[in-house]
């Protein structure tokens, strides 16, 4: 049977690897929907390749893009803005999401596929960093299913027994031995250089990372180790575990991509080449397996790998994180806030790099926020997010 797909953030690396799959298995999937933001070229010549039946774009640009397609000779329904991608995610005719929307604003689409009951294949950090709780809450309500792209958790996911993978509670049961998890990292582009050195460095140097081709706002991410903070946050909500049950090694080869350790003393790690193609074809599939298209792992060429623990001075972000996940949500949705300012800010030179850890914990420790209620739902956390971006925006001019 034909799996239909929405791919929300079709436009960004995780779009163009998922969509690179789908297109040599379009026996077994159709590409049903499709967003973009920015690069509204680029998603109008992906109109004309896959022909989804729906396109998301920002609110200001139906009219034009819907007038773009009719000129294209195509019939495609084109909806706007945050409404319109929920309006995508809940479609009836939608079997999976594809959530690569970055930032806050991929989390109201991707928490209404939880509760539409859809099989949700998530690379959009922030719907967990912000709404842990809630998204996890939503998908076992509404018997969604929520499978990992993040290479690092979709790792994790596939060295863990069957009966863990389709309920993340059982993962306590000590009968199955799991004692700890491990978070792979590479180090980014600054591991081997001091922090002075950091504090230097230019746009061009931060998003110049040794071994995966991403976006500019996660290279950034990965320079300052903030992207590996915001996954262990992530991996706390997806795999029910306290920070502390978690542990992040540098492996700066990327060929271990994570481990579960076991009481017994075994460590299972998924490896393959740094290529998205892998988890995100292991996610389409599940529980069964497709051809990805990424270059197979050469064992023969592997003559040294390295494990380093991270240097939480250099990389304050990572202990940042550790200390937002242990204050509770309403934390974790600050520092995420916070983070995406500074970053932009960064890309826009108006700070240093070094600066954006300085501005994440100034946020975290001065930003009024009170603790989420039990029942706290998208509006609670939006509107602390709203509040932790004022603040950000001042620190960020006082340094700037």
């Amino acid at each position: 049977m034909t799996q239909r797909i929405a791919v929300l953030g079709a436009t960004g690396s995780i779009g163009d690897s998922t969509l690179a799959i789908l297109a040599t298995h379009l026996k077994d999937y159709q590409v049903y929907a499709l967003s973009g933001h920015q690069r509204l070229d680029k998603l109008l010549k992906l109109c004309q390749q896959f022909e989804p039946k729906r396109v998301a774009v920002p609110t200001a640009a139906v009219d034009d893009f819907a007038a773009q397609l009719k000129q294209a000779g195509l019939t495609i329904d084109v909806v706007g803005g945050a409404e319109g991608l929920i309006d995508i995610a809940t479609d009836s005719q939608v079997d999976t999401v594809v959530a690569a929307i970055v930032g806050a604003a991929g989390l109201p689409s991707t928490l209404a596929a939880a509760r539409a009951g859809k099989r949700i294949l998530l690379a959009n950090k922030e719907a967990l960093v912000m709404a842990g709780e809630v998204m996890i809450k939503a998908v076992k309500t509404h018997h969604a299913t929520l499978l990992p792209l993040d290479s690092e958790h979709n790792a994790i996911f596939q060295c863990l027994p069957a009966v863990i993978q389709q309920d993340n509670t059982q993962i306590h049961d000590s009968s199955h031995g799991v004692r700890k998890l491990w978070l792979t990292a590479s180090g980014g582009p600054f591991l081997k250089q001091s922090f002075a050195q950091m504090q230097q460095a230019g746009i061009s140097e931060a998003i110049k990372h040794p071994n995966w081709s991403m976006g500019q706002k996660i290279s950034v991410d990965s320079a300052t180790m903030m992207n590996k903070g915001l996954e262990l946050i992530e991996a706390c909500h997806l795999f029910d575990l306290p920070e502390s049950k978690i542990n992040v090694v540098i492996h700066p080869q990327s060929i271990i991509h994570s481990m579960v350790e076991y009481n017994d003393g075994s460590y299972l790690a998924q490896l393959g080449s740094p290529d998205m193609k892998t988890p995100i074809a292991h996610a389409l599939s599940y529980p069964k397996r497709i051809a990805s298209g990424a270059q197979p792992l050469d064992l023969f060429a592997l003559n040294n790998l390295e494990f380093i623990k991270p240097d939480l001075h250099k990389f304050a972000c990572l202990r940042l994180a550790r200390d937002a996940m242990q204050a509770g949500t309403q934390a974790t949705i600050v520092l995420n806030a916070a983070n995406e300012l500074a970053v932009e800010a960064f890309l826009h030179s108006q700070i240093r790099l070094t600066d954006i850890a300085t501005i994440n914990e100034q946020a975290l420790t001065q930003v009024p926020v009170p603790a989420l209620s039990a029942d706290a739902d998208i509006d609670d956390i939006l509107a602390i997010d709203s509040l932790a971006r004022r603040y950000t925006t001042k620190l960020i001019a006082n340094i700037a």
